[in-house]
């Protein structure tokens, strides 16, 4: 099980990327949505399903990895910023590039400030605290494309 939970952890190996590792699994977040969104139709609303089934096996992943590597918050760990990163595509009106691009900013700037409260987030135990911070922030992510939507600004 610990093979499976780094593999779901490192989410298939974006988390080695040798630089931004984050960014990395905001990336392969994205390189999953994208077919999903253009060839299956999945709807925006789809993503914060497929974020809420994620968000236990993410949990479950960080923490065993976390234990592992004898850290609190291991950078390979970008589990996080898929859950993250599918929360904040959740706030999109339509799939164009434009609103991939807003997306993925969007929440890699709440991800990276950590306005109050994703930053006490972290402070959760485990892999809680690992995954519960990046949810925030992609709901930060969101809220600001719904609003950006709401007032035709995209």
């Amino acid at each position: 099980m610990t093979r499976a939970a780094q593999l779901l952890a490192v989410w298939f190996g974006c988390g080695w990327a040798p630089k931004a590792p984050g960014t990395a699994g905001s990336l392969g977040a994205l390189a999953v949505a994208w077919p999903l969104a253009a060839y299956a139709g999945w709807a925006p609303w789809h993503f914060a399903v497929l974020a809420g089934a994620m968000t236990l096996p993410a949990i479950w992943a960080a923490g065993v990895e976390a234990r592992t590597s004898g850290r609190k918050d291991p950078g390979q760990v970008v589990v996080d910023e898929v859950v993250g990163q599918w929360v904040a595509l959740a706030g999109v009106r339509d799939f164009g590039w434009k609103n991939w691009l807003a997306a993925f900013l969007l929440f890699r700037l709440f991800d990276i400030v950590k306005p109050s409260p994703v930053r006490q987030l972290e402070a959760l135990p485990g892999g809680t605290g690992i995954v519960a911070d990046d949810l925030m922030a992609g709901a930060y992510a969101a809220l600001v494309l719904i609003l950006m939507g709401w007032f035709n600004l995209y």
